[in-house]
């Protein structure tokens, strides 16, 4: 793998680098594809150019003809990857295009000019530019939100969804309109559908949460429920479309579509009156970030766009990274609003051909972000909507920016209000101030005593222990702390008396599920533990236990709402070894996303 010259932080940020480094060599030291990943930053006072190796990681992938895909109507073929396979430091600016051999000039003048002239604002408002001043403190730069949440419809759809139906000819709106999303995009369509005069049909699975369906409905359209999943409802969406002679409307993949996002570009760059540093965007499909690239790094080519995408939904990431489209064999539901599997073709071009690479952050800090726009301004945003925030955090913190303007695009905040209490228990560990342990120490009289003294005047905020049979008892608690050296004393308290600790504050199995389920142990014969993402509707379990019950004993299950449409579902089982194969087979049929834990410190709270 050659090396090149790359724009990389100064000594101070070379942990997060060394970090970096150990966790590409995980995957593998090269890619056939010759796409990389690096880091780049803006000529900043703090930051040297220093030559170092370029870094690569592979995915391990299948090729598979895929049908699950933003053209379900057609056989094409795509690479399978997981999510998985491609991941790097919260902040660190990764699988920045190559352009080497890239005209950005080519159709330049033509996205400028369209979107110039669209024609959104029939229905949209010029969202405000807000600074914010807690933050900006906290960070030491100029972070400004655009507010597309205070949109008709909380959200930034409505441009992109008018820009394109306004340009029909009369005779085909007066034969309707179809599109499907459980989200944003509905109701966006709907309400350009209202205006326009024209019907409109709404194809939802029939897992969408009901304020979702009432709001669409609200607007007039025909809401029509099918399947568990996106893209069944789209494959539906396109097949009524062509019998009906209707018009699809894509969320994302079409090019007015994305001109009509592009006019949050504008907007930015008239409000902001200073020299600005960078944008961070969401990425979901790829539409907003591809309209405001096409304007932004044409006209004002200094400002940096980046993406910013969840590590459990890094569609975008491991496509540049691939250099072609792929689809993820399994996604995070967290932040649903950018919950795609495969990015659109027009927006892939776009950003391969202009931004300035990607972002990815954990669901903790997605919340921490939350409870900062709430506690700033009583704001509630989406995760979706806050997702370019924890990006635009985490890169000030990774790289040291100091004094620059930042600008976070806030794309909405239509948010289920259950979602709330996952955002109330991770918030606080997003923003390092609260940590999950377990230690594990001798079971007698008195030990549980002890164990708090250890504990000592760090905040417990929560404690889970039975008493346990064999020898060894085990705690699972998390603790607030104000520095780094208050929980290192901790820890070092807990050592001096024999206690081992495994802090397990970065594993979302512990979050999600072994936290609910900590009790008196079992020591289990075979053994296996797996997640599986279920449709959230009456009837999928039973679905489960009739492909694996009787066949396979169920140790243990825990249940739990992800996304609006999708639960996590910790599953053991007793499968032997020489029944693996047999057991893969049976997913795959059962057709729920999956996969097996083998976290050996998981053992410390199970047996």
């Amino acid at each position: 793998m050659a090396s090149s010259l790359v724009s990389m932080p100064t000594q101070k940020h070379l942990f997060g680098q060394k970090r970096f480094e150990k966790t590409a060599r995980k995957f593998s030291h090269g890619n056939s594809r010759g796409f990389s990943v690096t880091a780049t930053l803006s000529r900043d006072p703090q930051i040297s150019d220093v030559e170092v190796p370029v870094l690569a990681a592979t995915t391990t992938m299948i090729r598979l003809p895929e049908t699950v895909s933003s053209d379900p109507l057609s056989c094409r073929t795509r690479l399978r990857v997981s999510p998985d396979s491609l991941q790097y430091p919260p902040g660190f600016l990764g699988v920045v295009p190559d352009r080497s051999d890239c005209d950005s000039s080519v159709n330049g003048f033509d996205d400028v000019k369209d979107i110039l002239s669209s024609k959104v604002y029939e229905v949209a408002v010029e969202s405000p530019l807000q600074m914010v001043p807690k933050l900006s403190k906290k960070l030491g730069v100029d972070v400004w939100l655009k507010r597309e949440d205070f949109q008709h419809v909380f959200s930034f759809k409505v441009r992109g969804a008018y820009n394109m139906m306004s340009k029909l000819p009369k005779e085909q709106l007066k034969k309707g309109v179809i599109s499907s999303s459980a989200g944003n995009h509905a109701q966006g369509v709907a309400l350009v559908a209202n205006k326009l005069g024209c019907s409109v049909v709404i194809a939802m699975p029939i897992t969408t949460q009901q304020i979702k369906r009432e709001a669409v409905e609200a607007l007039g359209a025909t809401v029509v429920f099918v399947g568990d999943t996106f893209d069944e409802a789209q494959a539906y969406a396109k097949k009524r479309a062509i019998e009906e002679g209707r018009t699809f409307v894509p969320a994302f993949d079409h090019r007015d579509i994305i001109m009509g996002q592009g006019t949050v570009g504008v907007e930015i760059m008239r409000q902001m009156q200073d020299p600005l540093h960078a944008i961070f965007v969401p990425v979901g499909g790829g539409g907003l970030i591809a309209g405001i690239a096409a304007y932004v790094k044409r006209v004002f080519p200094q400002v940096k766009v980046i993406g910013v995408e969840p590590t459990d939904a890094n569609s975008m990431a491991l496509s540049l990274f691939h250099g072609e489209r792929v689809i993820l064999d399994q996604i995070g539901g967290f932040a649903d609003g950018v919950a795609i599997k495969e990015v659109g073709e027009e927006p892939f071009r776009l950003c391969k051909e202009l931004i300035d690479g990607v972002i990815l952050v954990s669901r903790d800090l997605i919340c921490a972000s939350m409870k900062d726009m709430f506690e700033e301004n009583r704001t509630i945003l989406e995760p979706a909507g806050a997702l370019a925030i924890a990006g635009a955090q985490a890169y000030c913190k990774y790289y040291g920016i100091k004094g620059e303007n930042i600008v976070a695009v806030a794309s909405g905040a239509n948010i289920n209000f259950d979602t709330l209490k996952t955002v109330a228990e991770l918030a606080n560990l997003g923003r390092k101030q609260e940590v999950v342990l377990a230690t594990a120490m001798p079971e007698k009289p008195g030990i549980f005593k002890h164990f708090c003294k250890m504990v000592g005047s760090m905040n417990i905020t929560e404690i889970k222990y039975r008493y346990n049979f064999n020898e060894k008892a085990v705690v699972l608690y998390s603790v607030g702390f104000d520095t780094d050296s208050d929980l290192e004393a901790m820890l070092e308290r807990m050592e001096s008396s024999q206690f081992r600790s495994v802090n397990f504050t970065e594993n979302d199995l512990v979050k999600d599920h072994l936290r609910h389920m900590v009790g008196g142990q079992s020591k289990i014969e075979n053994e296996v533990l797996c997640r599986f993402i279920f449709p959230d509707r009456p009837g999928a379990l039973m679905k489960f236990l009739d492909f694996f019950s009787p066949r396979w004993n169920i140790t243990s299950l825990h249940h739990r709402a992800q996304g609006e449409t999708e639960a996590n579902v910790l599953v053991g089982m007793q499968i032997p070894g020489d029944e693996m194969d047999e057991f893969h087979d049976h997913v795959n049929k059962l057709g729920y996303d999956y996969r097996v834990e083998t976290n050996e410190d998981l053992q410390l709270l199970l047996y």
